[in-house]
C-alpha cells in the first residue's frame, strides 16, 4: 500500500490555489511567486514541506509559524527566511495580520550567478529563520518588492523574466548585508565557502532527496566519494553537527509532522519511513524524543 508524506509545497501550488485571492498573486512560470494576502498563511493551516525558498516581512499583527517544527512569532518589523525542504506550519494568526511574501524555485536559486554566498547565507538562516529588522530596512525590502511587483505586472517585456532575476539577486544581496548586522553569526560563517561547505551542501541535498529510506552515513559517503569517517568530520566541522545528526534530524522532523497531521497509523508512519516494523520505528523515535510516537501523538492534540 502506498503511504503519504508531508506534502510538499511550490509555486505552482500557489498558483492553482483556490484559496488565494488571484489580485494578491504575482507569478512567473512555476519559478518566482510574490504573494501580498492573508490567505497564504491561512493555506498552511497544517505541516507542509518547501519545495522552494521564502522571504516574508510582516507589516503589522502577528503570527505564531512553526519552521522545522519549532515555533517562531512573526510579528510586525520581523522578516522570516524559509529554505527548501524545511516544514512549515501556521499556528494562529492575528486579525490584523498583513505580510508581503517571495518565493523562488531551487531552480532559479542555483541558476543566479555567484549564488554560493547567498546559499551560505540560507544555511546559517536554518537556525534563525526570524529576525527582527530596523524601520529603515523594512523600507529597503519593501521598495525592492514593490519594483520586483511592477515588473511582474509588465508582460509586454521582452526582458521580464532577466529583469526580474537581476533585481531579485540585488534584493539577496542587501538582505545578506542586513542578516551580517542582526545575526554576529553570519558575518564569520559568509564569505567562506570553501570544498568542505561545498560538501556539506552536496550532503544536505543528497540528505533532502533520500533521508525517507537511508540512515545511514555510509550511504551519504559513497554518494559523495568518501568515506563515512571523512564525510562525518567535514558535516561536523561546517556545520557544528555530526551526519548521523542531520539525518536524525530529517527523518523524526518528518515523523513528527506525520504524527501531527496525518490520519496515518504508526505502523504506516514507519513504513513510510522505511523502518523494518512498527518497534523500531518507536525504538528510534523514543531514543531521539525521549517519548514513543503514542505519546508525542498524544501529547499533541
Amino acid at each position: 500500500m502506498e503511504v503519504q508524506s508531508v506534502p510538499k509545497i511550490g509555486i505552482s501550488t500557489f498558483l492553482h490555489s483556490n484559496q488565494l485571492a488571484k489580485a494578491g498573486v504575482r507569478v512567473i512560470g512555476d519559478d518566482i511567486v510574490m504573494l501580498d494576502t492573508l490567505d497564504a498563511v491561512q493555506a498552511l493551516c497544517s505541516p507542509n514541506r518547501l519545495d522552494v525558498a521564502g522571504i516574508g516581512l510582516c507589516l503589522t499583527g502577528h503570527s505564531q509559524i512553526n519552521v522545522n517544527l519549532r515555533e517562531y512569532e512573526f510579528r510586525s518589523g520581523k522578516v522570516l527566511v524559509v529554505l527548501p525542504n524545511q516544514i512549515i506550519e501556521n499556528r494562529e494568526v492575528s486579525e490584523d495580520f498583513h505580510a508581503v511574501f517571495l518565493a523562488v524555485s531551487k531552480k532559479v536559486m542555483e541558476s543566479l550567478p555567484k549564488m554560493a554566498d547567498i546559499l551560505s547565507l540560507f544555511f546559517v538562516m536554518k537556525d534563525t529563520p526570524c529576525v527582527a529588522i530596523t524601520t529603515e530596512e523594512q523600507q529597503m525590502f519593501l521598495e525592492y518588492y514593490s519594483l520586483i511587483w511592477k515588473k511582474m505586472k509588465d508582460n509586454a517585456n521582452s526582458y521580464q523574466r532577466e529583469t526580474v532575476l537581476g533585481i531579485l539577486q540585488a534584493c539577496f544581496y542587501e538582505l545578506c548585508n542586513i542578516f551580517r548586522r542582526h545575526i554576529p553569526a553570519t558575518a564569520a560563517q559568509l564569505g567562506l565557502k570553501s570544498r568542505k561547505e561545498y560538501l556539506f551542501e552536496r550532503f544536505y541535498e543528497e540528505l533532502t532527496q533520500a533521508y525517507q529510506s537511508e540512515r545511514s552515513v555510509k550511504y551519504y559517503a559513497d554518494q559523495l566519494c568518501l568515506t563515512p569517517k571523512h564525510l562525518s568530520g567535514v558535516i561536523k566541522e561546517v556545520s557544528g553537527k555530526t551526519a548521523g545528526d542531520w539525518i536524525d534530524e530529517f527523518v523524526v522532523q518528518e515523523a513528527k509532522a506525520l504524527l501531527n497531521s496525518s490520519s496515518m497509523n504508526i505502523q504506516e508512519i514507519a513504513n513510510c519511513l522505511n523502518f523494518a516494523n512498527q518497534s523500531f520505528f518507536g525504538k528510534y523515535f523514543k531514543h531521539n524524543t525521549g517519548m514513543s510516537p503514542k505519546e508525542y501523538r498524544k501529547a499533541r492534540l
